[in-house]
């Protein structure tokens, strides 16, 4: 078994991992990195990408659940466990996209509602939540990409939908004439003509 620090990141340098970025001073945010490390996958070695950067006061509601999380899932894999200490804090990688999700849907959301999508997200087996990392980092996973695609979508996704703003729909418009036809061949697929 490799040696690992933090949560479950490997101790050899080089290797491709997270780390979480928390500032002494409690009013300024936090930022999830992904270190690809200089052995880094799809030949993307030397590269650090800031995936999110989330105000501090959302953290602060979902820190201990993915701590939780976390901690029990290494402790079954016999590995030492991790806490949100000021500075930099490492991350195994699948964990760390873990947590991106998590933060993705974290970053739209008022304080009041990061605890039901800190919920949801438990409800999630971990290779939900990383398929949803690659959907979503494929498209939107830097730090500036906030408003785009699944970013948006995990928070609908996660949160209990009352403060999403969905727009009126569109109606398609159609001649009185298509419409009776359309009625008569619904009538018709009832039996009731």
């Amino acid at each position: 078994m490799s040696q690992t620090n933090h949560f479950g990141a490997p101790v050899e340098l080089g290797r491709h991992h997270f780390y979480v970025i928390i500032p002494a001073d409690s009013s300024l945010a936090i930022r999830i990195v992904e270190d690809y490390g200089y052995e880094g996958d799809d030949q993307r070695g030397g590269v650090t990408v800031v995936r999110v950067i989330l105000a501090r006061q959302l953290w602060a509601k979902i820190r201990d659940v993915a701590r939780r999380d976390f901690n029990d899932r290494l402790k079954a894999k016999k590995q030492g466990t991790g806490s949100w200490n000021t500075g930099t804090v490492r991350m195994d990688r699948f964990l760390g996209r873990e947590l991106c999700v998590l933060a993705w849907a974290a970053e739209h959301a008022t304080p009041d509602e990061c605890r039901i999508i800190a919920q949801k997200w438990l409800a999630l087996r971990p290779e939900e939540r990383w398929w949803l990392y690659s959907k979503t980092s494929s498209e939107a996973g830097l730090a500036d990409q906030m408003n785009k695609g699944w970013r948006k979508a995990l928070y609908c996704a996660l949160s209990d939908g009352s403060a999403i703003q969905v727009g009126p729909k569109i109606s398609p418009k159609v001649k009185k004439q298509e419409e009776q036809e359309n009625m008569r061949l619904f009538d018709l697929m009832k039996g009731n003509v």
